[in-house]
Formats: structure tokens, sequence, C-alpha cells
């Protein structure tokens, strides 16, 4: 029986640059990313593409057409693809909050435009066939809770026209769901907003294996707990049901998804706030069997295959640099998403 070629295998870039910098330790140049992505192997298969972070010292948001051009060049000389690409929405580099004032949605939108018109020139270069743009709120949870309703209403507002914006250039938006954005901090919290912006062909959500298996636990949101208190890890069958509930509601909205391993606890590094530590994927304290549990995102709540995008990522955001610049690191992230693949994916 041949293998599966589906979803795609892919690499996030921006571990290289997410909770570096500042106090933290300095950023890994986009260069030596694609570097140890294409030279990853496991039996003969290799990574298909990387998803991209649209800032700098990456890749600038201002990148002119001709740099895009080059940048397509030299990922496609590499034998890999381009998936989804990441717009810059946050107010340190040039974006905005969604709950902001009347400028900072305008220039929250104007990063979504920005990325969009990178994402159709990768199009148009023939490197990126597939994935999409994702954002979040660019707003803390602090900032949402002080008046949840109306700033649901001008996170939705803000989508509604990042939605225009992408629908202009055929590109679809995901929502990251990750425990410190406002408004996407609870998969309670993420569906009020998705259904707020009722857009459901353009916005999705991009789910994260390691920020989703806090949303089981609460945090930020304790009314969302679908794991009890004091819970027992030794408990799968718990585990598996309250993984399960999360991704019956959220699964429909899922246009990306992201492979990972979480230890059940909350990392920051840098200026990045607190959110689901992404662990190595053999890490021993990792809470998720990552090939089974990636299953509830693949299929549907009968077991079948949904076929909802057609690439995978592995984001390993905030590791270590020491964990990072070993190759080592990378081959066993390949081969834990082609277990995924085999058990979950498909051929055509």
């Amino acid at each position: 029986m041949a293998a599966n070629i589906y979803p795609k295998l892919h690499n996030a870039m921006w571990p290289g640059l997410v909770g570096k910098g500042g106090d933290s330790e300095p950023p890994i140049d986009l260069d030596t990313m694609l570097s140890m992505t294409a030279k990853a192997e496991v039996n003969g298969v290799k990574f298909d593409g990387v998803d991209l972070f649209l800032a700098d010292p990456h890749t600038s948001i201002d990148s002119s057409p001709d740099e895009i051009k080059k940048l397509g060049d030299k990922i496609s000389n590499l034998g890999l693809a381009v998936g989804t690409v990441i717009a810059p929405v946050w107010p340190p580099v040039g974006g905005g909050s969604a709950m902001g004032n009347a400028t900072d949605r305008k220039q929250f939108v104007e990063m979504v435009r920005k990325a969009c018109a990178i994402g159709k020139q990768l199009k148009d270069h023939g490197v990126r066939k597939y994935g999409v743009v994702r954002i979040d709120s660019a707003a803390s949870v602090e900032d949402w809770a002080k008046d949840p309703v109306a700033n649901t209403k001008l996170i939705a507002q803000t989508f509604r026209e990042a939605c225009d914006v992408a629908e202009s250039y055929g590109e679809r938006l995901a929502a990251e769901g990750e425990i410190c954005w406002g408004g996407m901090h609870s998969w309670k919290a993420m569906i009020d907003t998705l259904e707020a912006v009722g857009r459901p062909k353009t916005l999705g959500f991009q789910a994260d294996m390691a920020h989703t298996l806090l949303y089981t636990m609460g945090y930020n949101a304790p009314e969302s707990r679908l794991l009890p208190e004091n819970f027992d890890w030794k408990d799968q069958a718990v585990l598996d049901a309250a993984l399960k509930q999360m991704t019956d509601k959220l699964r429909p909205w899922t246009f990306d998804f992201h492979v990972a391993q979480n230890d059940g606890s909350v990392f920051g590094s840098g200026s990045h706030d607190k959110t689901g530590r992404h662990c190595q994927v053999k890490d021993p304290n990792g809470k998720l069997d990552v090939t089974k549990h990636a299953g509830l995102w693949l299929r549907d709540g009968s077991g079948n295959l949904t076929k909802a995008f057609q690439h995978m990522c592995w984001d390993g955001c905030m590791f270590p640099n020491a964990v990072m610049m070993q190759q080592q690191t990378w081959n066993d992230i390949l081969g834990a998403m082609i277990k995924v693949r085999d058990a979950h994916g498909w051929q055509a």
C-alpha cells in the first residue's frame, strides 16, 4: 500500500524568532531554520515545506516583490513549499489591537492586507499552493476581560474587515487558539468570537495541540475547564473524553493545524506572554499521545477523515536555541509527524 502524501508536513520558521531577543536568547535567522528543515530526513521522507513569519528579521512585511521572488526561489530550491503565513498584527511591529481604537484596528487590517499580498505573490511564484493567513486578536486577556461583550464585538468587527481584505486576495484567515490572546483564550471564547464574526468560509480556527490542551484545563478561563481540578494525568480515558469534547466543538471551524507536545504547563520567554509550553516530541513529561490525539483534529466525531487542510505544521515555539540547533531535534519532529500522517492521512 502506498504511503500517504497528505497532509503535507511543514515546519514553522517563527520558533527562530518568537520568545527570542531582548533578555532572552538571540534569534535564529531564517536561512538556518530553512537549512535545518531541509536537512531533516527519516527513512527517506523529508519535510514538504515551511510556514512563514512575515516579520523582521526573517521576512519583512514590507518586502518588495523582488525580495519575495528571491525568497520563493530560495525555498523552492531547497525542495520546500510555503503554506501558512503569519500576519504581524501586533502593536510592537506596526499592527494594532483588534479591539483597540479606530487607528489600532485600521493598522491591524493593514497588516492583514500586506500579509495577504505576500501570500498571493508566493502563490503566483508557484511555491505556495495551500495554507492560510494566521491572525490573532493582538490583545491581552486582561484587557479583554474589562468588557467581554463590547470587546468581542470590536474584535468581530475588525475580523470582518480583515475577511473582506482576505477575500479580495483569494485568501482565508485562521485565528490562533492560544490562552494569551483576548477573545480566543478559551474554547468557548474562541467559538463566541468566530460566531460573532459569522464568516465561516473565510475565517476559521488554527488549532495547536500544545495550546488547545490548556483549553481543557481552564487556564485563563476556569469556567471553560473540561478536565477536573487536580486531574490525574494517568487517567487517559478522562483526558481523551475532554479532548474529544473540545475538538468536536472546534473542529468544524478548523482551517489550520499544528502538531505539538505539551507537559500541561505554561511558559513564556522574551516578550511573549505565558502560553502552552511546546515540549520536545520525546519529552517524558509530555501529556499528549501525539499520534492518537492529532487524530481528534484530523478525523470527525465518527472517525472519518475530514481532509479539511492540505498541510499540517510543527510549532517548536520557545524551544531553547541549544535544542533548535541540533539536527536530531528536527529528525525526531519529522518522525512524529510521519506517524501522524501514516495514521490519519490520505493518498490523494
